[in-house]
């Protein structure tokens, strides 16, 4: 991957056909799209890339059992489809996950049991694995640790796991590998637009040097997921919001809260929400949440309320039941849901993505999830084509491998996801890891740095890996290492290395429960 000071070169000097804002799935998405077709491609990210929502998901590559329920078929076959596509692109982070549904009453198992038939038969040739019954002996082997007084059995589906900051990050690489020019933490300040009032391009901040440049394109796509209607207004001031924001929370624990391999699914909870426990680096993600929010910011913080939730929910279907001292870390993420109607629950609001041209040729797109990034950045590049006047050319991604895609098997677990990059990571040696409890390697950060545009403690310790949401008492003990190491290759002082890790430690604490500034 070119380095970011070489890509910052070349957006401050191109002309491009289309520039993004926004360096999420959609955004991402987007980018690996337009430069396979050959356009020239540009994109800015304020922060990091996946920073917000689209590094905060339940971890799961699904067509959504929920909007089976509510018999939003068409979406489900989309995501279904979408899903199979994934695990084909990038097998290096998508993998099949065996769910289990227990079932505590004797109708349940045959209702559950059609239901994920149904699936099953929705996903056709792209599915993962048939479903089946299980009986109470099968469900118990299958979930040691499910609570066993009064369960009938359970009924066994599969869907897909992944690492979405991960996939975020390859993806960037991806659109690097086919052109396109982008970095982070670049802020797009304001839109330029030419002598009849069309939108031709972005004024842009390096938020490192404050280095202010333009970028001139085609077309300018908004892609900046929550924050949508903030640059819908910088187009048009009497421009309506057309999002909604809910916040999805999310607690991990250890792994013997979950041993074994499969996850869990409980069909309804007392809002009517699903809620999975779902193993994931060694670790389980338990969630999530619906709350719907007013307000927008990068750092959400979990509810009070929603944490309880959570736990009282968890300890309803586990024999043991969490107590704060078991949770390693809590996040909290903002899903953009586009509005349909006034008075309505966050939960019943569009999982579909909208997108939306503005009379200046503002192309915004919103909404979607990460199982349909694919298929959204498709249709927000097919439209900017028509929008810009570009030559109309083939989508290429249905089989378009992500960065580091390959199917071998990685002997060291922690550099899997990594994909065909394990390698070369191998080769710089420095094994040894950055914290005892924590699997990330002085070898791996380096990497981060030079080739995956890593430029904060942040950066490292919350997208390239995972260790702020696997453990983020340990990530804050390791935050002084990681500063040390990224001080070294981007050729920074003392004084950078202690900002670095007062300002990490700050943010941290919000994922520690049990301290004041998680919740808000």
């Amino acid at each position: 991957m070119m380095t970011r000071t070489e890509h910052l070169a070349a957006l401050e000097s191109g002309d491009f056909d289309i520039c993004i804002v926004g360096g999420g799935a959609s955004g991402l998405g987007a980018a690996v799209d337009a430069a396979s077709r050959g356009h020239r491609v540009a994109l800015v990210e304020q922060e990091d890339f996946a920073k917000g929502t689209s590094s905060r998901s339940t971890k799961l590559v699904h067509g959504g059992v929920r909007y089976l329920k509510q018999g939003n078929i068409p979406l489900v076959m989309d995501a279904l489809h979408e899903r199979g596509r994934m695990a084909k692109n990038a097998p290096h982070l998508v993998r099949d996950l065996a769910f289990v549904i227990p079932t505590y009453h004797w109708w349940e198992g045959p209702f559950y049991g059609i239901g994920m038939k149904v699936y099953d038969g929705l996903a056709g040739k792209l599915g993962f694995g048939p479903s089946h019954g299980l009986s109470r002996e099968e469900t118990l082997e299958r979930i040691p640790t499910i609570e066993p007084d009064g369960l009938t059995g359970g009924v066994i589906y599969h869907d897909g796991q992944f690492d979405d900051a991960r996939l975020a990050v390859h993806l960037a690489m991806s659109a690097d590998d086919h052109g396109a020019k982008l970095a982070n933490h670049v802020k797009c300040t304001a839109l330029v637009k030419d002598e009849a009032g069309k939108v031709c391009g972005i004024e842009a901040k390096d938020t490192e040097t404050g280095r202010r440049f333009t970028i001139r394109a085609r077309c300018v796509i908004n892609a900046t997921g929550i924050f949508v209607d903030e640059l819908r207004r910088g187009d048009d001031p009497e421009a309506k919001d057309i999002v909604a924001v809910s916040q999805g929370v999310h607690l991990v624990l250890p792994k013997d809260f979950l041993p074994g391999d499969s996850a869990m699914m409980i069909p309804r909870t007392a809002d009517g929400r699903v809620l999975f426990a779902v193993p994931w680096h060694d670790r389980v993600v338990v969630g999530t949440t619906d709350t719907p929010l007013r307000e927008r910011s990068l750092e959400p913080r979990a509810l009070p309320e929603e944490i309880a939730f959570i736990m009282i929910h968890t300890a309803q279907y586990l024999t043991r039941d969490p107590r704060p001292e078991d949770v390693l870390s809590v996040f909290a993420g903002l899903r953009p849901l586009v509005k349909s109607g006034e008075g309505l629950k966050t939960a019943s609001l569009s999982r579909d993505h909208t997108i939306l041209v503005a009379e200046s040729g503002l192309i915004t797109i919103t909404g979607g999830k990460w199982t349909t990034y694919r298929k959204m950045a498709e249709d927000v590049i097919g439209r900017a084509e028509q929008v810009a006047g570009l030559e109309k050319r083939a989508c290429r991604t249905e089989d378009l491998p992500i960065h580091g895609a390959t199917t071998e098997l990685i002997e060291e677990k922690h550099l899997r996801f990594y994909g065909s990059d394990a390698a070369a990571i191998r080769e710089l040696g420095e094994t040894q890891k950055v914290h005892p409890a924590l699997e990330l390697t002085v070898g791996e950060v380096r990497w981060h740095a030079r080739m995956e545009m890593a430029r904060t403690v942040e950066d490292v310790l919350a997208r390239r890996s995972r260790c702020l949401l696997l453990d983020a008492r340990s990530a804050i003990a390791a935050a002084p290492a990681a500063a040390r190491i990224l001080a070294e290759e981007l050729g920074k002082g003392s004084s950078w290395e202690w900002t670095q890790t007062s300002e990490f430690t700050a943010l941290a604490r919000g994922y520690v429960f049990g301290d004041p500034a998680s919740t808000g």
